[in-house]
């Protein structure tokens, strides 16, 4: 009998078949897995290529310069300014030649001698430049912010391993001048960009950064440049200037006017608004409370003049009036009962003093400014579309686009017979002081409607070309040259007739006419009844004659609910103005030539005074120096042939300038530059100096400075 064949015999030959096949298996599935990532641009979503240029090639972003912002007459009022943080290269490895090392090579002696200029001590220094396995460090807030000066003192040392990075910060020369309008760009968190984020700096960021650029090249392992392979480069379009049609003077009339009045009064806001009658260029415009852009130690976010409207009051009536004339229903010599109106559901409405005075015409009732004179005459001859018409015709309802981010549009909501009432004379409806601005250029420019602006135009800073230049642009016609006169005359009649609610702005001249207005604060569905609860505003023209100017003013909730503070401030305002433009002013013509400052910082004190002294300019050298460290003016202003340059040479034996004459915004610049403590009474310009001219200095003494007005 055979025996059968052992199975295990079978599975000792079956065992190497399947590892051959395993084998041939993975060695196929490699060969096709090379073969694929040899011809293949994109693995697993990878792209290839790409990976390995990005290990090989290395970009470096050129950083444009943001561009300045400058008002009408030159004024730097936003600009650039270096600042230096302080690094330092640790790694060996950065040295190819011993002669010429580019690392720190004595930590002791490096730190010492950055300690000595940067006022710490050097063991503060050191505990950066001791880090190990590191290839470079910074200094923490030691190395931050460094200036010019600082940077060329450290640079004169000559210490191995030491560099900067070079970056900007926005610098606001006039601190709170016409800041809400400016507004202000901080560095973004690569710390090299900024951002607008304010007023026109966020309204024109795109033409104010420019365009960045790069450079890029082939790195080897220390990411160094390899020799020989292309560079590809792409210069930065720095950004383009801004200027203003804001003017330095009459913006400084302005805040003078509201710093006045901020000793006696309080408010929640106060704005005014000046625009040229003629083009509607913005000449000034200011909020109170302020803020200063470099701190920026803001407590209201919104621009009053264009991005919160409120319910006007009775500057409304000017334009109700006008709309009446322009549907052909008005008659001045039409009377009617003042002091209260009932409402055909039974509400009353009446004037601000309900008793009224008898019978008045409509002429009188807008001297007098009488809510019953408008509820009269839009019940005889109006309705609501008739006056909602015309108020857009005006520009209410709609953005102006004077050139001023977060601009509202306002409400002219009004249907049923209260709500058309209150419309007549500026409540239950939303304005912005620009749409009011706007609204009387119509009145100045014998019917024509123009468009507010307050840009001037858009310049290349490095060539000077223009690219954009803004001018007076007609809206259109919106009301008959007899329409016009009618109602000029009417506002002159409230501010310089007899007893009528615009006397408090009367001037010597006469020539400031214009309507008062006063509204009630709208809450909760309801209207306040303090008596602080209230908006104050003016709207008028100056000069009569030949007006030159419209002017708008409004404060919410003066102290008291006085109409001081507005129509005190308004009447300073057009004081100086009415010097500024030499109307009915005596005082001798003087001679006057303008110069452009240059930028001294850095220079020699014999070279600046022979080019100051070519020019004829004033100045004066603070300090025992042989460099300018600091200057005042800034580089870029425009100043005359009456002013002074000030440059500082060291913060040591500093006499004390004579600063009588100055504005108060320069006279403080000038301390805040020498560091001078200071104190002050009254605004305006400095009459007296408790410190006399010429004068050491040493850091105990403090200033007084008196103040006036200076027209």
């Amino acid at each position: 009998m055979k025996k059968k064949k052992s199975n295990k015999i079978v599975n000792n030959i079956k065992y190497p078949y399947l590892f051959l096949f395993a084998f041939f298996l993975f060695f196929g599935v490699l060969i096709y897995r090379v073969f694929y990532l040899a011809t293949s641009t994109v693995v697993d979503g990878v792209d290839l290529q790409n990976l390995a240029k990005s290990r090989t090639t290395r970009t470096d972003i050129l950083f444009a310069k943001r561009g300045s912002i400058f008002s009408s007459d030159g004024d730097v009022l936003a600009q650039n300014v270096s600042s230096y943080k302080l690094i330092a290269y640790l790694d060996e490895s950065r040295t190819t030649n011993k002669n010429n090392p580019q690392h720190v090579v004595d930590k002791n002696k490096t730190a010492n001698d950055l300690a000595n200029v940067l006022g710490c001590d050097a063991s503060e220094i050191l505990k950066y430049l001791n880090k190990e396995n590191v290839y470079q460090t910074e200094f923490g807030t030691i190395g931050k912010n460094i200036n010019e000066i600082t940077k060329r003192k450290i640079d004169e040392l000559k210490l191995p391993g030491i560099d900067f990075i070079e970056s900007y910060k926005r610098y606001y020369p006039k601190g709170t001048f016409a800041s809400y309008s400016i507004g202000y760009a901080k560095n973004n968190e690569d710390d090299l960009t900024l951002i607008g984020e304010m007023g026109i700096e966020k309204e024109y960021n795109n033409e104010l950064s420019g365009e960045d650029g790069y450079i890029t090249y082939q790195k080897d392992l220390r990411g160094y440049q390899i020799n020989g392979t292309p560079t590809v480069r792409k210069d930065a379009v720095q950004g383009k200037d801004i200027h203003l049609t804001i003017n330095s003077s009459i913006q400084f009339f302005v805040e003078q006017a509201l710093a006045n009045q901020d000793v006696n009064y309080d408010w929640e806001w106060f704005n005014i608004t000046i625009a040229d009658a003629k083009t509607g260029a913005i000449l000034a415009t200011e909020t109170s409370p302020t803020f200063d852009p470099n701190k920026r130690n803001i407590t209201n976010y919104l621009d009053i003049s264009v991005a919160a409207p409120y319910e006007p009051g009775s500057t409304m009536k000017t334009f109700t009036y006008m709309a009446a004339m322009e549907n052909g229903v008005y008659n001045g010599s039409e009377t009617y009962l003042s002091g209260v109106y009932k409402t055909q559901d039974g509400t009353e409405i009446g004037d601000w003093n309900r008793n009224g005075w008898g019978i008045l015409t409509f002429d009188k009732g807008y001297a007098m400014s009488s809510n019953v004179a408008v509820i009269n005459m839009i019940n005889k001859h109006m309705n609501a579309s008739m006056l909602r018409e015309y108020y857009r015709k005006l520009g209410f309802g709609s953005k102006t686009g004077v050139g001023l981010p977060n601009e509202s549009s306002g409400s002219l909501v009004f249907k049923y017979e209260t709500e058309i009432y209150n419309a007549g004379f500026g409540q239950g409806i939303t304005t912005t002081p620009m749409q009011h601005i706007q609204a009387l250029t119509s009145l100045t420019n014998d019917g024509i409607l123009l468009k507010p602006y307050i840009i001037k135009k858009v310049s290349d800073p490095e060539t000077g070309n223009t690219f954009e230049t803004y001018d007076k642009y007609e809206i259109g016609r919106v009301a008959s040259s007899s329409t016009v006169d009618k109602m000029l005359q009417l506002m002159d009649d409230c501010v310089n007739g007899q007893g009528n609610t615009g006397s408090g702005y009367r001037i010597d001249s006469g020539e400031l006419i214009g309507k008062t207005g006063t509204s009630q604060i709208s809450e909760g569905g309801g209207y306040l009844s303090g008596k602080n609860d209230i908006i104050s505003s003016f709207a008028g023209v100056y000069p009569k004659s030949d007006p030159k100017v419209i002017i708008y003013a409004a404060v919410k909730r003066p102290t008291d609910g006085s109409q001081k503070p507005i129509s005190n401030a308004v009447k300073e305002v057009v004081y100086n103005i009415e010097n500024y433009y030499g109307e009915d002013n005596n005082n001798t013509v003087i001679d006057v030539n303008e110069y452009k400052v240059n930028n001294y910082v850095n220079r020699d004190i014999k070279s600046v005074e022979e080019e100051l002294k070519s020019n004829n300019i004033k100045y004066m050298f603070l300090g025992n120096g042989d460099r300018i460290i600091k200057q005042y003016p800034l580089n870029n202003s425009n100043i005359t042939s009456l002013d002074t340059i000030y440059l500082v040479t060291s913060l040591d034996n500093i006499l004390m300038p004579n600063l009588v004459g100055l504005s108060s915004r320069e006279a403080l610049s000038v301390l805040d530059t020498l560091k001078i403590k200071y104190k002050v009474e009254g605004d305006g310009y400095v009459n007296f100096q408790s410190i006399p001219a010429g004068t050491l200095l040493n850091s105990d003494m403090e200033v007084s400075l008196n103040l006036f007005t200076k027209y």
